[in-house]
């Protein structure tokens, strides 16, 4: 979701820069975008703060999905071609799911707020998946519950993470230069890379799976 169907990157950084301030430590967005974007927030908090206790991480990271919540209300808006290839797919009858490592609460609020949740066949958060990306699970998780098998399914991330959890749970994989540059994505195993999702190669890509 993040990074593909929307640009809510800022959104995180500045939820995070809100709850980190308590302890005083600073985060630039050189530093989150380098090498935090796609983690679990326990994997960031942790990294960022040291090894604290359970109970403060999880208080944590509620308040960084709060915080994140109340800034990306109603100030959402879709990447270019994003929502177009959403419909377009939806008219074609092909099943999509979002796989992210964002809680289930954000997704349906973004989603809602793009006017999107109807394309959705289902959502997969960080509650669905004891693992995050680069591990398959979600993506694993995805593929069960829309009964196909995960050959079959075309795999779009925005992240190396993703795109290697992709890879492993057997699918093949685009990758959108929308964080990362081209060839981050490229190691990371895409089959196809674009600058946008309004490249018209994204909808032979996945007519010919």
């Amino acid at each position: 979701m993040d990074g593909v169907l929307v640009n809510s990157m800022e959104f995180h950084y500045q939820a995070y820069r809100e709850v980190l301030s308590e302890f005083g430590r600073d985060l630039s967005r050189e530093e989150y975008l380098g090498s935090l974007i796609g983690l679990r927030n326990y994997v960031i908090l942790r990294r960022l703060l040291g090894n604290l206790p359970q109970e403060q991480i999880e208080r944590l990271m509620a308040a960084k999905e709060a915080a994140f919540r109340r800034r990306v209300a109603d100030n959402v808006q879709p990447l270019p071609g994003a929502a177009k290839l959403v419909r377009q797919a939806h008219q074609a009858r092909l099943m999509q799911a979002i796989v992210s490592s964002t809680p289930c609460e954000n997704i349906e609020l973004v989603v809602n707020s793009l006017g999107l949740r109807s394309m959705f066949d289902t959502l997969v958060g960080e509650e669905d998946a004891q693992a995050g990306k680069p591990d398959p699970e979600g993506f694993l998780v995805a593929a069960e519950r829309l009964s196909v098998p995960s050959v079959d399914c075309v795999v779009i991330e925005d992240a190396p993470e993703g795109i290697a959890g992709g890879k492993a749970a057997g699918t093949r994989c685009i990758g959108v230069t929308t964080t990362r540059p081209p060839e981050k994505l490229a190691q990371a195993g895409a089959d196809l890379v674009v600058s946008s999702l309004e490249d018209e190669r994204i909808w032979e890509f996945i007519a010919g799976v």
